[in-house]
């Protein structure tokens, strides 16, 4: 596989010392983690009758009610019945919601509950499963026909989907479902009989076996008082302390009696015989944890045995504590070493976890508690059916459910054992295991009391120092048997280094716990090559099977006859993913070998059922979940009936319907079948299920086969996790590793392909994620497994951060929609109707017309601005119309008319006789944001030249900024430049040189230092048609594009823009915006001037110093009509978040403010604007004030809010029907919803018609089109476009292919529709709202759909709170997606995978690159708008300098 590494800066390899290594550990991630049932998130049950996936997603996708009546008569539930129930059937409605089908009970939600009918099977009702006693009623139609057939069939109508409207001329194409995997004909199916319950042998009750555990404690306790109960090791593997029965008997005495007298008063005790209580006992303490476990028991109270909490926030702890709260627990036992090295708070008190309920810690040391009187003696029974202890379980969703295992239980599984192990009085055994729970539990500290044994706990921090310790304890206290793990086989393996002195012939029994895992096998097989010549024998060896819920499920007999081989069985892998049992050969790769774990249980009855749906017994040669039907079992979920009622109590099913037996049956919670000679082969659990497009794979499979790709220095063995997470309606697998500290970044890159590779040959599937952390970052369980929920957990919330990660969505999502293919248009001779087009309205819609509005507009008599000024500067010389501000509020400068008038005068003299311009030469004005620019303007005017304005080059950045500079006047053709005394050293300095050839600049002339004399005459174009001004931009694509404005164009924009927003002398208007081009610069130049209001000007520049200044000088002049950009906006919401209150105090009011336009040239950022109206709301700001204009390079001004008229108003349109250039409307909070806020309203004598940019023809309201203009200040023409010449004339003189094709139109370039509102205007006329959706130019054309980056960019900012910024852009069909990093670089690997997620789940496309980068890296233009195509640029030179670069694969 040819795959481009991704690329890493050099800090963000993580320099991890040695001394933080600790050994490996092979229980794998998967391990010790798990739940009830699989969470089968959108992946419906393979059983659902009739009911296919397509339809279930389709279901899921459009949330339809669409009834259903399919389902197959198995699911009916009858046994035998004569009927059917086929009129139940054509009355059942069972309505399809949206939600995944619910996994918590049997049926799935498609199945239909019935009540059976009565006395199909003599007097016992079958069981129900799920809720079948609340659907007695099919979905609330009754059964029977009691109700009128006319009230039936009403019913059956309102349950009917509404019929979707019908269709219009065009097609439609927007039902866009998703690709469902179509089953694969050649896949494998079951073909045995069905298979037949399994008994175990008979329970022989032996005579002097005890009538309860306590009973048995009393008499070791009082005739063997010196005999070894339990041995404990210190960390040198000495031994630290032995307990004797005796010591056991009195101690737990002790503790029954304090527990029952001590706690609480006389009167009110705390703790009464049945409540239950927690066991908090470290691992190297089993004696402690022994003596609190009888003391329970000899107290009739309930043990709940459960991790030490380390911190407040240890994995898994909140939900221990979950736990214990629905438990009731008050009370918890613990050791004085352990309530010492508890966390404290500065009063020395427990704080209280997070989670956890109140608890008293009780500590249960022997000297800390009194002796019981001696007439006090604990009550001790046979064994009965109160609850005897708690085991907690921790399901695949990281939950702790606690098991409730019953005294009789408990006795009956310890005699099983027994017998199972054949176990006599006084043996020897070693343990390995967690004795808290599980195996260790029942062997170590249970079933060794029954028969008086002498257990050797071996603490799991020896093993860590000295992995050899056990297999050292056998030898050296000739133990008869041993409980371990395959991790304990593989580390003492490793750690072996052919000892002399060790000899395994004593031991009869090798308890494997964990033998139903994957890997166990070749530990197991490793081992006993390596010491077979220590004495171990083949026989020895005991895999066994537990659950927490059916605790030991199956366990391998110790046997003396060495020539019978233990089971084996080579299974096909793929047949293995049907759930169907296929042997093969071993020498092929993609085989499952598997050992058997023995026989069933003693007294124990297994079956095998179908692992989703209703518990229908497998076939032979199909994998099913183990039940079992036995006394010495859990028997239900503490608290949660429906859960247990879903787990224990099960009863299989015939393939005819009949239950197989009267009594209940527990669910395993393992995978598997029973094999020939009836022994028990497991080949995963049901928590480690993943079902990959409708195959199920086992997380443990996978983990074994990323373990056996070599080389293994790159990772640890056992800190391997997979999981799987639901990303667009399927399962995808996910693994997560450790890496060790020296592997370098392409080794673990080539073990991490070669895993990819493995994978997908062994196992046929796709790994839709593969990460690689740092050692010791994944979070443990208490024994050093693999914290899976909590891990799942941090990858899904994105800090896990990985320092290496691989996606691969290519190849492993398949189940996109297919891409689009596009429609014919249709020919204009169906579709024109009057101004119907394809039966809607036709898209177009008008601002006020100007010819009917009265008003007595003085300046209406002058065609040029320059007669305008001349004209105030005689009738009001000294009326103010600029005033500047500095960044400290005060006024720096300002202009009264003739001021304006005077100065002009000068700077024309300065450019006919300094600069010998001639009439109508071009001239670049590069001036810092101020009262100079206007002047130099107006004097360009006077002087007949025809200005362009030029941002100046930035004093601290010349490199960049001054070669466009450069670029603008010589593209301009500018035969001067004029700019201030201090711009003008700057232009010729060295730095400037370092940039560009400062030799070719034109005539430079400072204005600073101007002639004292007047013109002789001021010029007066004799053409209003000639050119005013040139306006320069550089378009978001990156294309610098100068349009040309007319004075009579000019004129007519600012009469648009006064009547929009009511502009007179008197009235005072607030602009914070860049002077340079579009609405900006005619705000800042020319409006006040033909208007004659006065206009405060604040440079955006200063805002950075005083990012309140725009705010206070609005509230200082009492303004009503503020201008400001997105930018300022952006540093006002983001600088002043945190100082309202301090602003109020300093007295900003708002609450004048009618109008805050925001002026820009893109789709409103509705988002920005709300979080300001509302963060400015407590100042008085009215939120209706906030609006945005749009303008473009074809007309510099289209909408703009004005102050009358209706508020802006927002729509909700589907986001899927926008990619088919189609406007659907929605309910705001609807799925795939998108706020648009309509652009301001148009401007007087502005026409629009929405056009099929592609066929140029008028398109309907419901579509998505090119906005087209027609109007009075459209600009007259590009002067020249950079870059692209051929970038036509067509676009300021279009006419459209049919309709009106006499208007003559200018195209925008973007993307919008229109809408008519229910709102009136002025004039009374319906409002149409203009919905601006995005640039033409920039939309990317991708699966035959046309995306807007910014939707793609929105998601993306909300998938993790450190993604500051975003932009999309396309390289070769690929997307890639630059995100700007705010925080560690840790945190950069985290992205990659919620990045291509969110992506893959709202919006269909597979992301090719993820490009992680520093704030500020993305360029932004002055309007603050991403500049894609110059980051595109950087990308493909290599410039962007990123801190992670990944390619999905």
């Amino acid at each position: 596989m040819a795959v481009p590494m991704p690329s890493k800066r050099r800090s963000l390899v993580v320099q991890t010392s040695m001394d933080a290594y600790t050994p490996p550990d092979t229980s794998s991630g998967s391990e010790d983690e798990g739940s009830v049932q699989g969470d089968s998130q959108g992946t419906p049950t393979s059983s659902q009758g009739s009911i296919n996936m397509e339809h279930w997603i389709s279901q899921a996708i459009h949330g339809s009610t669409t009834s259903t009546t399919s389902s197959s008569s198995t699911q009916s539930g009858g046994s035998g019945a004569a009927h059917r129930l086929a009129d139940v059937m054509a009355q059942t409605h069972i309505e399809n919601h949206s939600a995944p089908p619910d996994v918590t009970t049997y049926t799935s939600e498609h199945s239909i509950q019935v009540e059976r009918p009565q006395g199909s099977t003599g007097s016992r009702t079958a069981p129900k499963y799920g809720n079948a006693e609340l659907m007695e009623t099919g979905d609330g139609v009754p059964v029977s026909s009691r109700v009128s057939a006319k009230i039936q069939q009403l019913v059956n109508t309102l349950k009917r989907p509404k019929r979707p409207p019908l269709r219009e001329f065009f097609v439609d194409d927007f039902e866009e479902l998703l690709e469902v995997q179509q089953p694969d004909p050649n896949q494998p199916k079951p073909e045995g009989a069905q298979m037949l319950a399994m008994r175990g042998e008979q329970l022989g009750v032996v005579t002097n076996w005890p009538p309860s555990l306590e009973a048995a404690l009393q008499r070791w306790g009082t005739i063997s008082p010196k005999a070894p109960c339990l041995t404990t090791m210190d960390t040198n593997g000495k031994p630290l302390y032995i307990l004797t029965y005796g010591k056991l008997w009195t101690r737990s005495m002790k503790v029954a009696y304090s527990i029952l007298h001590k706690l609480g008063t006389k009167q009110e005790p705390m703790v009464r015989p049945g409540d239950r209580v927690a066991l908090v006992f470290p691992n190297n303490d089993p004696a402690a944890f022994m003596v609190a476990f009888y003391g329970c028991l000899l107290a009739e109270v309930v043990p709940v045995p459960i991790e030490v909490p380390l911190t407040r926030k240890d994995a898994g702890s909140q939900q221990i504590g979950f736990l214990l709260g629905s438990c009731g627990v008050t009370v918890a036992l613990t050791s004085d070493a352990c309530h010492k090295g508890l966390p404290k708070s500065p009063t020395g008190e427990i704080p209280q976890f997070k989670g956890w309920p109140k608890l008293l810690w009780f500590v249960t040391e022997s000297k800390h508690l009194s002796k019981p009187p001696r007439d006090w003696f604990p009550h001790i029974k046979d064994a009965n059916n109160d609850t005897a202890y708690i085991e907690y379980k921790t399901c695949k969703d990281g939950s702790v459910l606690g098991v409730t295992v019953t005294r009789t239980a408990l006795l009956t599984h310890c005699q099983a054992l027994t017998q199972a192990c054949g176990y006599t009085e006084a043996e020897t055994i070693v343990n390995v295991l967690d004795f808290k729970k599980d195996v260790g539990l029942w062997h170590g500290i249970l079933t060794s009391v029954m028969n008086m044994m002498h257990v050797i706990s071996i603490p799991y921090s020896l093993m860590k120092v000295n992995p050899l310790s056990w297999i050292q304890k056998v030898c050296q206290y000739k133990a008869k048997v041993a409980c371990v793990k395959s991790r304990d086989m593989h580390w003492a393996l490793v750690a072996h280094r052919d000892q002399r002195d060790i000899n395994l012939s004593s031991l009869r029994m090798l308890i494997v716990a964990d033998g139903a895992n994957p890997w166990s096998i070749s530990s197991c097989d490793a081992f006993l090559n390596v010491f077979q010549s220590k004495g171990l024998r083949q026989e020895v060896i005991c895999p066994c099977a537990s659950s927490p819920e059916a605790l030991t499920v199956a366990i391998r007999r110790p046997t003396d006859d060495s020539n019978q081989p233990p089971g084996r069985g080579v299974l096909s892998m793929h047949g293995l993913t049907y759930g169907v049992i296929r042997v093969d050969s071993e020498e092929k790769l993609s085989v499952l070998t598997v050992q058997d774990v023995g026989l069933v249980m003693p007294g124990a009855i297994m079956c095998s059922v179908k692992p989703d749906g209703i518990p229908q017994l497998c076939r032979t040669d199909e994998i099913g979940e183990l039940c079992v039907c036995a006394v010495a079992t859990g028997t239900s979920y503490y608290g949660l009936s429906g859960m247990t009622k879903n787990t224990f109590e099960v009863f299989p099913m015939t393939s005819s319907g009949a239950p197989i037996s009267e009594y209940p049956f527990i669910r395993t919670g393992l995978l598997g079948f029973v094999g020939p000679g009836g022994l028990v082969f497991v080949v995963g659990k049901m928590d480690g299920l993943m079902v990959v497009s409708g195959r199920r794979h086992n997380a443990d499979d996978i983990v074994a086969t990323a373990l056996a790709v070599e080389p293994m220095k790159f990772v640890y063995r056992g800190r391997i996790a997979v999981f799987s997470v639901t990303v667009l309606h399927d399962e995808r697998i996910v693994i997560v590793a450790e890496q060790r500290p020296d592997s370098t970044e392409e080794d673990s890159f080539q073990w991490m392909s070669r895993v990819l590779q493995a994978i997908d040959s062994i196992h046929q599937v796709g790994v839709y994620c593969l990460a690689l952390v740092p050692a010791n970052t994944l979070p443990k369980t208490p024994l050093g497994g693999i914290h899976l929920s909590e891990t799942k957990q941090l990858f899904l919330e994105g800090s896990l951060h990985p320092c290496n990660v691989l996606m691969c969505p290519h190849t492993c999502v398949t189940n996109l929609p297919k891409p689009r293919q596009k429609q014919p248009e249709i020919g204009p001779a169906s579709v024109m109707v009057g101004n119907l087009v394809s039966g809607k309205r036709i898209a177009q819609a008008s601002g006020r017309d100007l010819g009917q509005i009265e008003d007595n507009d003085q300046a209406r008599k002058f065609l040029f601005l320059s007669e305008v000024l001349q004209w105030r500067a005689q009738t009001t010389p000294d009326h103010v119309l600029y005033t500047l501000l500095n960044c400290r509020g005060a006024i720096a400068n300002s202009l009264t008319c003739v001021q304006l008038h005077k100065r002009a005068e000068k700077i024309a003299v300065m450019l006919t006789e300094r600069g010998h311009l001639q009439d109508g030469d071009h001239v670049a004005l590069v001036y810092p944001p101020g009262i100079d620019l206007i002047a130099a303007f107006y004097g360009c005017l006077y002087a007949g030249c025809v200005p362009i304005t030029v941002r100046p080059p930035h004093p601290q950045n010349i490199a960049t900024t001054l070669p466009t500079v450069k670029m603008i006047v010589e593209v301009s053709r500018s035969a001067c430049l004029m700019t201030t005394q201090l711009i003008c050293k700057l232009l010729r300095s060295r730095e400037a040189a370092a940039a560009v050839d400062v030799r070719t600049w034109p005539l430079i002339l400072d204005t600073d230092d101007l002639p004292k004399k007047r013109p002789a005459q001021i010029c007066k174009p004799c053409n209003p048609d000639t050119l005013a001004y040139l306006d320069f931009s550089v378009s978001t694509t990156g294309m610098l594009a100068g349009v040309k404005m007319s004075h009579a164009a000019t004129s007519a924009f600012c009469r648009s823009i006064k009547l929009q927003c009511e502009l007179y002398p008197s009235r005072e208007v607030a602009i914070c915006l860049d002077p340079y081009c579009g609405l900006g610069f005619v705000l800042w130049c020319l409006c006040s001037v033909y208007s004659g209001h006065q206009s405060i000007l604040i440079p955006p520049s200063e805002l950075e110093t005083n990012p309140a200044l725009w705010l206070l000088a609005v509230s200082q002049y009492k303004v009503r009509d503020t201008f400001c950009s997105y930018s300022v906006m952006e540093l006002c919401t983001k600088g002043l978040g945190s100082q309202t209150e301090s602003l109020k105090a300093r007295g900003l009011d708002l609450s004048r403010v009618r109008t805050c336009v925001v002026v820009a040239e893109e789709r409103p950022r509705i988002a920005l604007t709300q979080s300001f109206s509302k963060l400015f709301k407590d100042l008085g700001l009215h939120p209706r004030a906030v609006s945005t204009s749009f303008g473009c390079r074809v007309n510099l001004a289209i909408c703009l809010q004005g102050t009358s008229g209706p508020d802006p108003t927002t729509v909700y349109v589907d986001m899927r029907a926008l990619r088919h250039d189609r406007v659907r409307l929605v309910e705001r909070g609807s799925p795939h919803s998108l706020p648009l806020m309509e652009s301001g309203k148009i401007l007087p004598g502005v026409r629009i018609i929405i056009a099929n940019p592609e066929t140029k023809g008028p398109l309907g309201d419901s579509h998505l089109g090119e906005i087209w203009v027609h109007s009075a200040h459209n600009a007259s023409g590009y002067f020249t476009i950079y870059g692209d010449e051929s970038l036509q004339s067509d676009h300021f003189n279009s006419r459209l292919s049919f309709g009106d094709t006499q208007t003559i139109w200018a195209r925008t370039g973007y993307l919008g529709f229109l809408r008519r509102t229910e709102l009136t205007d002025a004039n009374g006329e319906r409002h149409d709202a203009l919905y601006v959706v995005g640039a033409l130019d920039e939309a990317m054309e991708l699966r035959g759909m046309r995306y807007h980056p910014i939707d793609i960019e929105t998601s993306v900012i909300r998938a993790h709170k450190s993604v500051t910024e975003c932009a999309v852009f396309t390289w070769t069909n690929l997307l890639v997606v630059v995100v700007e990093l705010d925080g560690s670089e840790q945190e950069a690997l985290d992205l990659v995978p919620l990045v291509t997620n969110v992506v893959l789940e709202e919006h269909y496309l597979i992301v090719g690159v993820v490009v992680v980068v520093d704030i500020g890296v993305i360029p932004i233009n002055s309007r603050g708008e991403k500049q894609r195509m110059h980051l595109r640029d950087g990308f493909l030179a290599d410039q962007l300098d990123p801190i992670y670069v990944a390619y999905n694969m």
